[in-house]
């Protein structure tokens, strides 16, 4: 088997999510969960919109390890963020109808349901605050 990709093992001093570029670092995690085996499809990941607005599923038979890797690193960069609030940050404005488009939020269901898993897998957790913060685990392996 070939060595997975540098940007997962190889700690160089003091590289944290930050000083990353996150499309390349969400490819990477998604790339990281989906390897590992700990996120589990739901069996609708082939079914659901991520929100009530758009046409269809998503194409990319990876978007749920990619919108869980999404997560982590915004739980990462901002702890105490909600359910709630993901849903404005992946949130958009439907674009297929003659009339304005309204800003509407992405369905909660999806979003929950990768935070529960990023949970389960301890890279996410719920404290006394509100809100979702990353442990100290998931720091050390988003890092």
């Amino acid at each position: 088997p070939r060595p997975h990709s540098s940007a997962h093992h190889h700690k160089m001093s003091g590289v944290t999510v930050k000083d990353c570029d996150a499309a390349e670092f969400i490819a990477a995690l998604a790339e990281h969960f989906k390897k590992s085996g700990k996120i589990e499809l739901p069996e609708w990941h082939d079914l659901v919109k991520t929100a009530s607005f758009k046409e269809m599923c998503p194409m990319d038979p990876d978007w749920y390890y990619i919108r869980a890797a999404s997560l982590a690193r915004k739980v990462y960069l901002r702890g105490g963020t909600g359910v709630g609030a993901f849903t404005k940050v992946y949130g958009g404005a439907p674009h297929n109808s003659v009339k304005t488009p309204h800003f509407q939020i992405a369905a909660k269901g999806v979003i929950r349901h990768v935070l529960l898993q990023l949970g389960e897998i301890d890279i996410v957790g719920k404290n006394d605050k509100k809100g979702r913060w990353i442990t100290r685990n998931g720091q050390r392996e988003l890092d």
